[in-house]
């Protein structure tokens, strides 16, 4: 019964999408959030148990127990629901002490973004010490922005999410330099995905997908948002190497491509 609900879900979104095809993804039971980059895919289920893609098939990654995982040049890193943040290391996860974090994203060109659990403001860890850190020691991280709820960064601009869901961009300079400063966009999104080429995809509050276009020199936040048809509200979504991965509010993992 499952297998034939599946069936026609994904049938009804390869019907309903135009700019992209969607099918059944590799089998991940309960999906809750997941995250893509430079060709790795991880996320979590509903258990709060990280995995990693290899192939065709999701495997456990380490032991931990997490509510959300990124992964980017800095490499794998996560954050668990006492908010202490992570790093994978030698094949397992490694606690940070320093900031609580309730959200993290290593999609930058190096840096690693969090949001501070205690006061909603966006956290920057340079390249080199997130790269420098194999388990040992704190964490020393640089204020980035005023309180947003989730942030996303790209190779030059930084998007964020606010708790009344406006959304925010702003160019970076060099690493964990300071903003440029945070300009508002639109409203109505909740979460925000910005791959490592720089396409930038968002989550609505009614769990519509959409992708932000009309880029030029003169504007980097773009111009509009275009809606990429799903059949049904989509929970979470990222994108990586033209593959947008979505899960839906009934936990279907789906793999979208051009």
């Amino acid at each position: 019964m499952k297998v034939a609900a599946a069936f026609i879900v994904v049938l009804c979104c390869l019907a309903a999408s135009h700019a992209l095809t969607c099918k059944e993804g590799p089998r991940f039971y309960s999906p809750e959030q997941m995250d893509a980059g430079l060709g790795h895919v991880v996320g979590v289920d509903r258990y709060k148990r990280p995995y990693f893609l290899s192939g065709l098939s999701f495997y456990s990654l380490g032991s931990a127990s997490l509510k959300h995982v990124t992964t980017g040049p800095s490499g794998t890193w996560g954050c668990d629901s006492y908010n202490k943040v992570y790093k994978f290391v030698a094949g397992n996860w490694k606690v940070a002490s320093g900031y609580t974090l309730q959200q993290v994203d290593a999609g930058g060109p190096g840096q690693v973004v969090g949001i501070q659990s205690s006061s909603n403001r966006t956290q920057c860890l340079s390249e080199a010490r997130a790269l420098a850190f194999y388990g040992t020691g704190s964490l020393t991280w640089s204020y980035l922005s005023n309180v947003l709820m989730y942030v996303s960064c790209g190779p030059e601009t930084c998007w964020g999410v606010t708790n009344d869901y406006k959304v925010y961009v702003a160019k970076i300079r060099d690493n964990c330099g300071r903003a440029t400063g945070w300009r508002y966009v639109s409203r109505g999104m909740k979460m925000i995905d910005v791959g490592t080429d720089g396409s930038v995809y968002a989550l609505s509050t009614s769990g519509l997908v959409y992708q932000r276009t009309a880029f030029s020199s003169r504007s980097y936040y773009g111009t509009r948002w275009t809606n990429i048809p799903m059949c049904m509200p989509i929970k979470h979504l990222t994108y990586d190497l033209k593959n947008l991965w979505v899960v839906t509010e009934s936990r279907l993992l789906l793999v979208c491509t051009p």
